[in-house]
């Protein structure tokens, strides 16, 4: 029995679940907010893949550092956290039978978002600003940049609490029984790890923002700073890792009808991410001389491994739940599950293709970019972007995408135009971000700078000759371009459905799927059935798993005899 009031909400006509009026407000405002730093975000992302391409080389240099923050700021924090925003009303509320906790809270949370949302790019756009996302002191920007920020995390903390507090009411008035969902559990790890982030922002940009209105005479000091605002910076893309994981098992069981292999092991690894994913902070210091020798290589080996295994388990379990369901259907073979899957479904191909691009692509090169030898080789070039577009691009922002298919039609209540398009779209992105990653992996490999647009220093005292990178540089120029058609396609395709496409008010959505493919997943989502059957064994994910371990383990000690190439042991 929920705490919902007639007047006040509806059942989806497509799910039968409950919607909260005034949560799919929020939802819909933070999801609009959400698209809007997403298109400025991939503005910029054209620009700076015909900059770095440098056969082009677009931009100038004042340009390209204030393209550049614009993109890493839009991109890495604003798209992702109002969207983040959105997917925790939905759980506290859809996924619990639940109202939303308090409306003046959420007001508080939109606006002072959007706010800092807007004095940030302000800044940056009015070239006040050109320190790039991590803003290193003694790097100065203008007050309203720091102040917008900090406005900025000051609203997702009141979400939070807002998400705490729908948690409190719903156990309350008992609108669920036993365990919260395991999507809603994700995303209670999620903002506990927000909380932890939000802190360390506090701590690093207040008296940063101080030293810029010139209350305090000096900056922050510097190695303090970088440590600081690391636990910022890093961190909340930890708060990505589990809103994405949480949105694979939603649209797994929205697409295929799946449902866990076993929820106790699952929300194991998240409170495992809890625990231990933000120690992997801990390698944008790995060259800092402030920390010791024996803090890095724990932070970044023994007890960031635990955070590795959380992953490495959803790995497994969440394709796995896929392969299940689709045995449950009768589909046989060892890939059978694979091949007759719902890839025309744009929702299931952008959540399945997040899931390989940030396994394969950001799991295998962020655990040996973290290694603590093998980083004094990587850092700060090329190879560092190039592994976390595969996980914040390929894996979170591909992850959304996919969501977005369901939300506008479910929450909005608008159908998706162009529809043979939008099953395509996220093929395209994620061809033209794997293209991108690999190019900077590759550049970054020959030294290719992480920040500096002109790889031959021109007029630099000491000569550089990088001129063996620019195939490479030329891979980087067209995936990036490939991946921001792509989702510019996703914006122009979710702005026309948002605003003028095709309601379906009191009926249910139109289905991505066929209607026998719509049958099985309805049957199989309200019936009662064991995923851990002997007969329904993930044969072909065990296949799978073994291809990424033999796959990392050849990336690893590839990297291993690189770093002897350069640094021999005699």
């Amino acid at each position: 029995m929920g705490n919902l009031l007639p007047d006040k909400s509806r059942v989806c006509a497509t799910t039968g679940l409950p919607v909260c009026n005034q949560a799919a407000l929020f939802i819909k405002l933070n999801a609009v907010f959400a698209v809007v730093a997403l298109l400025i975000g991939v503005s910029a992302a054209f620009l700076l893949a015909l900059t770095r391409w440098e056969s082009v080389a677009l931009l100038e240099p004042s340009s390209y550092y204030k393209w550049t923050t614009a993109h890493g700021l839009n991109m890495l924090v604003f798209w992702i956290l109002f969207m983040e925003m959105a997917i925790l009303y939905f759980a506290s509320t859809t996924l619990l039978n639940s109202r939303n906790f308090n409306n003046l809270l959420s007001w508080g949370q939109t606006g002072l978002m959007l706010t800092g949302f807007g004095m940030v790019n302000y800044s940056i756009f009015m070239d006040r600003a050109s320190v790039l996302m991590t803003s290193y002191v003694p790097l100065r920007a203008e007050h309203e940049f720091y102040l917008g920020l900090i406005l900025f995390a000051v609203g997702a903390l009141l979400g939070c609490i807002n998400f705490l507090g729908g948690l409190y009411i719903a156990k309350r008035d008992k609108t669920y029984q036993g365990s919260i969902p395991l999507v809603v559990f994700g995303a209670l790890a999620a903002v506990v790890i927000a909380v932890f982030t939000i802190l360390h922002g506090a701590v690093a940009l207040i008296p940063t923002w101080m030293w810029s209105v010139g209350i305090l005479d000096n900056p922050p000091d510097g190695a303090w700073y970088r440590m600081v605002w690391w636990g910022f910076g890093h961190a909340s893309q930890q708060i990505n890792v589990c809103a994405h994981v949480s949105v694979w098992y939603l649209l797994a069981t929205l697409t295929v009808g799946a449902r866990p292999l076993n929820e106790t092991v699952c929300r194991a690894a998240f409170v495992l991410y809890i625990l231990f994913i933000n120690l992997a902070s801990a390698h944008h210091l790995l060259v800092d001389p402030g920390v010791s020798a024996p803090w890095k290589m724990w932070n970044t080996s023994y007890a960031l491994y635990l955070a590795v295994l959380a992953s490495m388990i959803h790995g497994f379990t969440v394709p796995a739940s896929v392969e299940v369901a689709q045995r449950k259907k009768g589909i046989g073979g060892l890939f059978g599950w694979l091949t007759k899957a719902p890839w025309k479904d744009p929702g299931f191909a952008a959540f399945f293709l997040s899931l390989l691009i940030f396994g394969f692509g950001g799991g295998i090169t962020g655990v040996t970019l973290g290694t603590h030898q093998i980083n004094i080789i990587a850092h700060n070039t090329l190879r560092i972007p190039g592994h976390f577009h595969m996980t914040v691009a390929g894996g979170t922002a591909l992850a959304f995408m996919g969501l977005a298919y369901y939300v506008v039609p479910l929450i909005f209540q608008k159908e998706y135009p162009a529809r043979a398009l939008a099953r395509i779209q996220p093929y395209i992105f994620a061809f033209g971000i794997v293209l991108m990653a690999v190019g900077m992996t590759l550049a970054g490999s020959l030294g290719v700078p992480r920040r500096h647009p002109d790889i031959d220093f021109t007029g630099a005292p000491i000569p550089a000759d990088l001129g063996d990178a620019g195939p490479f540089l030329a891979l980087v120029g067209i995936g990036g371009t490939i991946a921001a058609t792509g989702a510019l396609i996703f914006i122009l395709l979710t702005v026309y459905a948002v605003f003028l496409g095709k309601s379906n008010k009191g009926r249910a959505m139109t289905s991505w799927q066929t209607p026998e493919q719509d049958r099985m997943n309805k049957n199989l989502i309200t019936t009662h059935w064991n995923p851990e059957s002997d007969k329904l064994r993930p044969k072909g994910t065990v296949v799978l798993t073994l291809i990424f371990l033999a796959s990392f383990a050849v990336y690893y000690f590839a990297n291993w005899k690189a770093l002897v190439d350069v640094w021999p042991v005699k």
